[in-house]
């Protein structure tokens, strides 16, 4: 099984679509991630449920 899955978010600064990578080893976890596009700060949150993503929270980080 890969512990690591990519998902794709959209930036709440810019709306452009990016790709982030969640360690699924890990049932859930909050963090900040500058927006590989714009370079903006955004709270990045997930929950991992049965081995799979459950829920994806990103919002602005200002």
């Amino acid at each position: 099984m890969d512990l690591l899955q990519h998902y794709e978010v959209t930036c709440p600064h810019c709306w452009e679509t990016v790709d982030l990578e969640f360690d699924l080893s890990v049932p859930g976890q909050s963090y900040f991630e500058d927006c590989p596009v714009c370079c903006k700060a955004m709270l990045v949150s997930y929950t991992v449920a049965d081995g799979e993503i459950d829920e994806v929270g990103v919002e602005a980080a200002d």
